[in-house]
């Protein structure tokens, strides 16, 4: 979010290009008569589920046509597109991931892009559909990196992206089993994956920046992206 405006709307990611991010990140679904749509969750606040909607109907709810949102960018801004598969993905070939390779393919020639899962499959098939696209393995809160480095490396994927809460002892990884950041970062790099920190706050950056991570997700880019640069090295 800037300023203010929605996440995943083309003005939010505009406002964050404007301030001088170097990759926007959105999520993509699809609509009920498979468009694909940005948004984060499933369903909008109201509680309509984004696969039961159509297209139109969602754009009055303020859910922007991916298409629509990446004509929007200068050609210059990379995008990591964030694939959330729905749970009628179960029931059609014709599902997020296939709906997506299309658009990929026009896409790659005018723009960096990454494409990022929770979804190993997904990654897998964008990695089959799409030579060459970067692709990275999302994991979830608390998630340990010691199975989450190593199964980002065996995938083949390009960036591993880690709840920031994994970098700490949490829930799942008490104090006894936690290694130090810089460690679980180390081995990621010489296992010749990137490492994405998702969602920290201003408490947890300069750890992250200082464990070497190679790129942050983070919600509130204003307050963010100065604190990021004045930790960078000179």
């Amino acid at each position: 979010m800037v300023d203010g405006l929605p996440e995943n709307s083309l003005a939010s990611m505009s406002a964050a290009v404007a301030a001088g991010v170097d990759w926007v990140e959105l999520d993509v679904s699809r609509s009920s008569e498979d468009v694909l749509v940005v948004h984060h969750s499933p369903a909008t606040l109201e509680g309509a589920f984004l696969v039961e909607c159509t297209a139109p109907d969602l754009s009055a709810m303020g859910v922007a046509a991916l298409q629509d949102v990446l004509d929007g960018l200068p050609g210059e801004v990379a995008v990591d597109i964030d694939v959330k598969p729905v749970l009628e993905d179960a029931l059609t070939v014709r599902d997020t991931v296939e709906l997506l390779l299309p658009l990929l393919r026009r896409e790659q020639p005018r723009r960096r892009l990454m494409v990022t899962s929770f979804d190993a499959t997904a990654l897998q098939r964008v990695r089959a559909g799409v030579p060459g696209l970067p692709t990275g393995l999302l994991t979830w809160f608390d998630f340990p990196l010691r199975i989450a480095v190593p199964m980002a490396a065996r995938l083949g994927v390009d960036v591993v992206g880690l709840h920031h809460r994994s970098f700490a002892a949490n829930t799942v990884e008490p104090a006894h089993l936690h290694r130090e950041p810089a460690r679980n970062v180390t081995v990621a790099h010489e296992a010749g994956l990137e490492v994405l920190a998702w969602c920290p706050g201003p408490e947890e950056v300069p750890g992250l920046v200082a464990a070497g991570v190679d790129a942050l997700v983070v919600n509130d880019v204003p307050t963010m992206l100065p604190l990021v640069r004045s930790l960078a090295p000179a």
